[in-house]
């Protein structure tokens, strides 16, 4: 274990840019590497979301009139209403390891779970820890693994209260968050409506640029890039866009652009139309999704949402558009007379929002 100020203190054992910015207080644990015990990392580990359908046909929550959001139709958390001015959001997501360096792991994977509370217009409140990890793994290993989680938590003004550890084969880490919201307040995933911009607060590719990272061909500045986005919590961007009373809005995580855009369309009643030149990626992905570097959850998503998707644009633009993101960015339908201001605002804050389509009658998805 090496402490801060000792050797290099990067993620690959040399100087980065990424490690000094965003890791700071980071100590290291550089003798396991954790992507060697897992078959497939983060997001792209989801079930199937055509299976998922499958597997979800048929159950409904329990009848209760202040459940406001459960199973029928699912969204990215659960929402019971406590009062008229209060409502519970809840929502757990875990995944295998997807980067080597414990902190980094623990950081994204609260980061992706903490997104969720965000995507439904809430705050955090309460996180608890679930784990999975090789006994045979350091327990400096773990530590760090929480130590991260930790950070992100507080950094997103909530607090890690406990959790739940059990013995695995592979390491597994994410958070349970109860978080608040007004009733009133609530982002469900089925509000877009025809005349609606839709805007994207982060890049994408990070699903190719991990993959890529595995096999050696991504370079040290992609995989910085990526590991930056993905401990990039939300919860900033929803601050802004809480004013502008979005129709609907979702994260974009393990579905990949294309499915998360497939369930606010079909659950919204829509047609929507993204631009494939105006999709924002990062350093790399669109390069490396050219030369075929794709991870397993690009079949299982062209599964899910291909049927429904009208696509006519170049294959590696498609295959950005269908890879699974790990704590990826919001995908916010605002009303048209909106989206100047909004665009605006979020320059001015120096954060991302990315106009990459429109709502239109009609059904389906079509990448144009």
């Amino acid at each position: 274990v090496r402490g801060r100020g000792e050797g290099d203190g990067s993620l690959r054992g040399r100087s980065s840019a990424l490690s000094r910015d965003l890791l700071p207080y980071s100590v290291r644990v550089e003798t396991v590497e954790l992507t060697t015990l897992v078959k497939a990392g983060g997001c792209a580990a989801k079930y199937s979301a055509a299976r998922l359908e499958t597997l979800l046909s048929g159950l409904v929550s329990a009848e209760a009139g202040d459940l406001l959001v459960g199973l029928d139709p699912a969204d990215d958390a659960a929402v019971y209403r406590l009062d008229d001015e209060r409502a519970l959001v809840f929502t757990v997501d875990f995944f295998p390891a997807l980067v080597d360096d414990p902190w980094t792991f623990g950081a994204i994977a609260a980061t992706n779970a903490l997104n969720d509370v965000f995507a439904m217009g809430g705050a955090p409140l309460l996180a608890l820890s679930v784990t999975a990890f090789p006994e045979e793994l350091p327990v400096e290993t773990l530590r760090e693994v929480l130590r991260g989680a930790g950070e992100k938590v507080r950094e997103a003004g909530a607090i890690l209260a406990g959790g739940h550890t059990i013995r695995d084969v592979e390491p597994k880490y994410g958070l349970a968050v109860v978080g608040t919201v007004h009733p009133d307040g609530i982002w469900p995933k089925s509000g877009a409506r025809p005349g609606d911009v839709l805007f994207l607060t982060k890049r994408l590719g990070t699903g190719i640029v991990l993959q890529a990272k595995r096999d050696g061909s991504a370079s040290d500045d992609a995989f910085d890039a990526a590991v930056g986005s993905m401990l990039e919590l939300n919860g900033h961007a929803a601050d802004l866009l809480r004013p502008f009373e979005p129709s609907a809005v979702t994260d974009v995580t393990g579905f990949g652009l294309l499915g998360h855009a497939h369930e606010m369309a079909s659950r919204s009643g829509v047609r929507i139309v993204l631009d494939a030149d105006a999709l924002p990626a990062l350093p790399g992905a669109l390069e490396l999704a050219a030369k075929g570097v794709l991870t397993g959850g690009d079949r299982r998503n062209r599964e899910f949402a291909g049927p429904h998707v009208e696509s006519r644009v170049e294959r590696a633009q498609e295959a950005l558009a269908y890879d699974p993101q790990t704590a990826g960015g919001l995908l916010v339908s605002v009303p048209g007379d909106r989206a100047a201001v909004l665009a605006a605002t979020f320059a001015a804050a120096g954060l991302r929002a990315a106009r990459v389509g429109r709502v239109e009658h009609g059904a389906g998805v079509a990448l144009l």
